[in-house]
C-alpha cells in the first residue's frame, strides 16, 4: 500500500485500487475521477464518492428564515420536496478545507475527515460535527466509509445530505449502461436521456418497502459496476435518482429526533464488482454496521 501527501490531497494505492482525498477545494469524500478500479482500468463517472453537504430538516422554511438561507424547491432540481437548512454550509463546495489524519496498519490505511458546520438557521446554533472515514483494505476493490453527526441542537427529524454513491456525468447514457436500486431494479440507461424532478420516478423515501440490502450502483460501460452500499437500510431517509444534466445520486441519512450532544451514523461499502451477486455476497458479510473507523491500526466496526 502506498500513501503521498500534498499540500491540498491524499493519494491512496492499494494493489486493486488508487484514489486521491482532497483535503483543499472541493473537499469530503474520494475526488471526482480518481477512484480507479486496477483490474479494468475503469474510474468513477462524477464528482466525487461520498460527497457531503449540509444539515436539513423536513418541512417548508418558516417566515423568520434569512433570503440567502431559503431552501429552493418545486423545480426539477429539488422536487416538490420541502426542507429547511438547519446548518450550513454545503461542506463540499464551501468549507474550503477540512480537518484531517491518517490512521495505519497491516494492510489497511484509514482516513479521517471532520468539520464543524459554521452557519445555523434562526433557532439553532452553530457547530455540529460532521466526520468521515474512508478505509482502505489490501486486497478488497472497494473501500469501507462512514459519516457521523454530532448534533449542536435539539432538532425533530436531523437530516445529512451526501452523494451515494455519487453522481453520474454522461451524454444520452454514453459513458453507463444501467443503474441499479435495490429498492427498484435495474434500470437501463436510457432512461436518463431528459431530465425528470427527484419525485417524479425512482425516488426512495422512508415509510416505502424497506430493501433487504441498501444498494444504489451503476454499470460503467464495458466495465464493472460501480456501487454505493448503505449498511443498515434503516438509516436511510431519502434517495434520488434522477436526471438534470447528469445523474443525481443525492442520498440522505438520519431523518429522527436528535437532542444537543447526540450523534448518528450511517456505514457503507463503495467499490467496483462484477455482478450484483458478488454485491450482495459482500454486503451480507458488513450488514447492520453503522460505524467504521481505525484504531490502533485495526478496522473497527460498530452495529
Amino acid at each position: 500500500m502506498k500513501l503521498e501527501i500534498s499540500e491540498s490531497d491524499l493519494r491512496i494505492e492499494t494493489n486493486q485500487l488508487a484514489a486521491t482525498i482532497r483535503t483543499k477545494g472541493y473537499v469530503s469524500g474520494i475526488a471526482g475521477g480518481s477512484f480507479l478500479d486496477r483490474r479494468t482500468g475503469a474510474r468513477d463517472l462524477g464528482f466525487g464518492l461520498d460527497i457531503v453537504d449540509f444539515l436539513l430538516e423536513p418541512g417548508p422554511d418558516k417566515p423568520d428564515m434569512p433570503e440567502e438561507m431559503r431552501y429552493p424547491w418545486g423545480d426539477k432540481v429539488h422536487g416538490n420536496i420541502p426542507k429547511r437548512y438547519v446548518e450550513l454550509p454545503q461542506i463540499c463546495t464551501q468549507a474550503g478545507r477540512i480537518e484531517w489524519k491518517v490512521v495505519g496498519g497491516g494492510g489497511i490505511i484509514g482516513v479521517k475527515e471532520w468539520f464543524r458546520y459554521t452557519k445555523a438557521a434562526p433557532g439553532y446554533i452553530r457547530g455540529s460535527l460532521w466526520e468521515q472515514w474512508l478505509i482502505f483494505l489490501e486486497g478488497r476493490r472497494y473501500i469501507l466509509a462512514s459519516d457521523k453527526v454530532t448534533s449542536a441542537n435539539d432538532v425533530e427529524s436531523l437530516i445529512l445530505r451526501i452523494d451515494m454513491p455519487g453522481h453520474i456525468k454522461h451524454s444520452d447514457g454514453d459513458s453507463f449502461e444501467a443503474i441499479y436500486l435495490s429498492y427498484h431494479g435495474v434500470i437501463p440507461s436510457q432512461e436518463f436521456s431528459e431530465d425528470f424532478a427527484p419525485d417524479e420516478r425512482f425516488l426512495y423515501r422512508r415509510g416505502d418497502k424497506l430493501p433487504e440490502r441498501f444498494i444504489r450502483a451503476y454499470k460503467i460501460r464495458g466495465g464493472p459496476w460501480l456501487a454505493g452500499m448503505t449498511l443498515n437500510p434503516q438509516i436511510v431517509y431519502e434517495a434520488w435518482c434522477h436526471q438534470r444534466g447528469y445523474v443525481c445520486m443525492i442520498q440522505e441519512i438520519g431523518g429522527m429526533r436528535i437532542e444537543r450532544g447526540e450523534s448518528f451514523s450511517a456505514a457503507y461499502i463503495i467499490g467496483f464488482f462484477d455482478s450484483i451477486e458478488e454485491m450482495e455476497s459482500v454486503y451480507d458479510e458488513f450488514k447492520w454496521s453503522s460505524h467504521v473507523s481505525v484504531k490502533a491500526g485495526k478496522l473497527e466496526i460498530e452495529r
